[in-house]
């Protein structure tokens, strides 16, 4: 079920667009609902296409290209480590491979403490500065070598403490 506030972020994400093309607002529909409650669970996949008035499938299929959307929980830091071939070539499945190690999880996986899930990205689009990696969706690190990675992780785990 749609909460009255989650209906009147989408209403207004809605309006953007011409009332005949309402599912254009499927992104920031799955945003909202992706902050409500931390991931787009299938029923709220379900949820959202019903609102739109789209096929269910189209909406799984937007959520299931971009990997800004959470399909399950995450820990509060969302590590995605870019292992495209340019970032391969520059070490990024090394920095992949050294986050597994320190953090005691494999790639998909949330650490014990609920803070950390590592994930491979695709593509980031900053081969020139690889390793890269984004975390939360929103703050890209750059030339992570493990000094740095390490620096990161031991910088977010004490902003917890």
């Amino acid at each position: 079920m749609i909460s009255e506030q989650t209906k009147a972020l989408f209403e207004r994400e809605v309006a953007k667009y011409p009332a005949t093309q309402k599912q254009s607002a499927v992104m920031a529909c799955l945003q909202i609902v992706q902050q409500e409650q931390g991931f787009v669970s299938a029923e709220s996949e379900k949820l959202v296409a019903e609102y739109l008035g789209m096929a269910p499938i189209a909406v799984h299929e937007v959520t299931t290209f971009y990997n800004m959307y959470n399909q399950q929980p995450v820990g509060k830091y969302k590590l995605n480590v870019c292992t495209n071939l340019p970032c391969q070539l520059r070490d990024g499945t090394k920095a992949l491979k050294h986050l597994e190690h320190k953090l005691g999880v494999v790639m998909g996986e949330t650490t014990a403490d609920g803070l950390f899930t590592l994930q491979q990205s695709e593509c980031l689009g900053a081969c020139a500065d690889s390793p890269v990696m984004l975390v939360n969706d929103i703050h890209m690190c750059s030339f992570m070598s493990n000094e740095k990675l390490d620096q990161l992780i031991d910088g977010l785990k004490s902003a917890e403490a």
